[in-house]
């Protein structure tokens, strides 16, 4: 088992680089009971659970040590305060440099896990985009979330026409198939501190 990558650690905050292909907590299924928290309670059994990432996607996520950073670091994603960056490579050219994605997403119940647009029921999720370089087949771009609804970079930039590399759910079969994982990484977070209440950025390289 490969070790943790440990970011940053003080007596609030621990933050990790979670590799992809890694629940960030344990699944009710037996085959899903390895994940990010699992093994990090196994070394530091203060660690507390703030947010996630989706199984395939790498990048920070950080954890609390005690319950007012915990309750502290929530409000915080909860009011929106954090400032959450990803890098992700898409199918095909995008058209322009840059742009914002403004469409409400639901649960697509007959298909769970997957989500999809609807305009009528769906709650407010926006997305802005930066292209960052394009080649043969696909498109580079930062991804710079709003709101931080399940699936929510995923589908947004399917609906843009462009689904992430190796996207088991959303992608089609050419673009699934163009990665060996789903090519989305969040690469920074910033916070304030919980305790000096001070701006603090983390950042994970990008591995693809």
């Amino acid at each position: 088992m490969t070790p943790l990558d440990i970011v940053y650690k003080d007596r609030d905050l621990l933050v990790v680089d979670k590799p992809s292909g890694l629940l960030t907590v344990p699944g009710a299924r037996a085959e899903h009971k390895d994940s990010l928290q699992s093994r990090l309670l196994a070394e530091h059994p203060d660690a507390l659970l703030v947010h996630r990432l989706d199984m395939d996607t790498s990048g920070i996520v950080v954890f609390a040590l005690n319950k007012k950073a915990q309750v502290a670091l929530g409000r915080q994603f909860e009011g929106r305060s954090t400032e959450k960056k990803y890098l992700a490579r898409v199918w095909g050219q995008i058209e322009g440099d840059k742009g914002t994605i403004n469409e409400p997403l639901i649960n697509d119940w007959p298909n769970r896990p997957r989500q999809k647009i609807c305009p009528e029921t769906g709650k407010p999720a926006v997305t802005h985009w930066e292209v960052l370089a394009r080649d043969e087949i696909s498109t580079r771009v930062r991804l710079t979330p709003e709101t931080g609804r399940s699936h929510q970079l995923r589908v947004h930039l399917l609906h843009l026409g462009h689904p992430i590399l190796g996207d088991n759910l959303y992608a089609h079969a050419d673009a699934f198939g163009a990665a060996e994982r789903l090519q989305l990484h969040a690469l920074t977070l910033g916070l304030q501190h919980p305790y000096t209440q001070k701006p603090i950025r983390f950042e994970a390289p990008c591995p693809f």
